[in-house]
């Protein structure tokens, strides 16, 4: 039984500021397909929560390459996944907070 998704405001905000930056620098088509590969993977990890490896043991941190640039992290709860970045690869990875 998939698990409902629950974006945390930083994944939110993450989200915004990809799709704002893809609509205006590229074109239509690839802003509709970095939507279509997110909704994709997140019902994936709806469905199955472990099938991406762990990052943070402690805090129970999951991460997603969704593409070169992009790392979708998250966590699994009983009742649902939490989403809790997408952090753009080309940063430095100290400034990833959850």
């Amino acid at each position: 039984m998939a698990k409902r998704i629950i974006w945390s405001l930083s994944a939110q905000q993450d989200l915004d500021s990809i799709l704002n930056y893809l609509l205006l620098n590229w074109d239509a088509k690839v802003l509709m397909n970095f939507i279509e590969l997110v909704e994709t993977i997140t019902f994936q990890i709806s469905q199955h929560p472990k099938q991406f490896p762990v990052i943070n043991k402690q805090n129970k941190i999951r991460k997603c390459v969704l593409t070169k640039h992009n790392t979708l992290y998250y966590r699994e709860r009983k009742e649902s996944i939490d989403i809790l970045r997408i952090f753009d690869n080309r940063q430095d990875p100290k400034n990833l907070r959850f």
